[in-house]
C-alpha cells in the first residue's frame, strides 16, 4: 500500500463496502427493520447451491483481502516480499516492515470472511455474534497496526495516518457494541458514516501524499500545510454526511414508488355490484341490438 496505487485500490474496495452498506442502513430504516441484516435460514432450508449457503459480504470480504494480499507481495512482478528475515545479514534484521503491516491487516479482514463462511455454511444455524466479533477484531487489528505504522515517519504522514485511524477506531467500537446490541439504528448511521469518511480520507491521503494537484509536494515542516490536512479531513466528515443524505434520499424515493406500485390494484376483472331490481341491466339489453345492427 506504500504507492499512490495501492492506497487507491485500498481505498476503492472499502469505498464501495460503504456505498452498499449506505444503501443497507437506508433501506432498513425506511422499512422499519428491527436489524440491518436479518440472519439467514437454517441451513437445511437454504438448499444445495453454494451462493445461497453464504451472504455476498462473507464472498467480499475474502476476495477483496485477496486482492490486496497479492500486490503487497508480489507487485511490481518479479517482486518478492515473502521474506521477513534478512539471513544474509549477520545481523538478521526484519525487512519489509510496511508490508508486513498491511498484509497483517487485510489478513484480519479474509479472516473475518473466513469466518463469516464457516459461521453460514458450515453450521447448522448462522452464528451472527461470532461473525461481528470477527469484523470487530479486523478492525481494532487495524488501529493498533496503524499507532506503530506512524512511528519513524514523517510530519505530515503521522498528522494523515492519525486522523485515518479515528473513524477507523469508531468503527471498530461501534463493530464491538453490535456484538450485543446489534439492533440500534443510531449505531447503524455511526458506522456507515465513519466508512464513507475512512474510505474518502484514504483516497485523499494517497493523492495528497504522492500526487498533489499543485505538483509540490506538502511539506510536514510547514504547520500551515498541517492545519490544512486536519481542515481537509473535516471537509471529509461534512461530505460523508452528505453522500449518507444524498443516497439514503434515493433510496427513499425508490422505497415509496415501489410502495405505491404494490398498493396500486391489478387489472382484474370485477364484477359490477348490481341490486336486484336494478335499471342498468335492463339499459344494457336495450342498447345490445342498436349495437349489433352497428358492427
Amino acid at each position: 500500500m506504500g504507492t499512490l496505487g495501492g492506497h487507491l485500490v485500498a481505498a476503492l474496495l472499502l469505498l464501495i463496502i460503504a456505498l452498499y452498506y449506505s444503501v443497507l442502513v437506508s433501506l432498513a430504516l425506511l422499512r422499519g427493520q428491527r436489524l440491518l441484516k436479518p440472519p439467514l435460514p437454517p441451513r437445511d432450508k437454504r438448499g444445495h447451491r453454494w451462493w445461497r449457503l453464504v451472504s455476498v459480504e462473507a464472498v467480499v470480504k475474502v476476495v477483496f483481502s485477496l486482492i490486496a494480499i497479492v500486490p503487497e507481495l508480489f507487485y511490481p512482478p518479479g517482486t518478492n516480499r515473502m521474506v521477513m528475515v534478512d539471513w544474509e545479514d549477520p545481523k538478521r534484521p526484519f525487512v519489509f516492515k510496511d508490508t508486513w503491516q498491511h498484509v497483517t491487516m487485510y489478513g484480519f479482514f479474509l479472516f473475518s470472511g473466513v469466518v463469516d463462511i464457516v459461521s453460514q455454511a458450515c453450521r447448522a444455524r448462522q452464528n451472527v455474534k461470532l461473525e461481528r466479533a470477527a469484523e470487530a477484531l479486523a478492525f481494532c487489528v487495524l488501529v493498533l497496526l496503524m499507532v506503530n505504522h506512524i512511528e519513524n515517519k514523517s510530519a505530515l504522514e503521522s498528522r494523515v495516518h492519525a486522523l485515518f485511524m479515528l473513524p477507523a477506531f469508531l468503527v471498530g467500537v461501534v463493530l464491538v457494541i453490535e456484538v450485543w446490541v446489534p439492533d440500534q439504528p443510531s449505531l447503524w448511521l455511526l458506522k456507515t458514516w465513519m466508512g464513507l469518511v475512512l474510505s474518502n480520507w484514504l483516497l485523499h491521503l494517497g493523492v495528497l501524499m504522492y500526487a498533489p494537484p499543485s505538483g509540490q509536494p506538502w511539506s510536514g515542516d510547514n504547520p500551515v500545510d498541517l492545519a490544512f490536512v486536519t481542515t481537509f479531513f473535516c471537509w471529509h466528515l461534512g461530505l460523508g454526511a452528505v453522500v449518507l443524505a444524498a443516497i439514503y434520499g434515493l433510496c427513499s424515493l425508490w422505497h415509496h414508488r415501489v410502495s405505491s406500485w404494490k398498493r396500486a390494484p391489478g387489472a382484474k376483472y370485477q364484477p359490477c355490484p348490481l341490486r336486484e331490481g336494478s335499471e342498468e341491466p335492463e339499459k344494457f339489453r336495450a342498447g345490445a341490438p342498436q349495437l349489433d345492427g352497428g358492427v
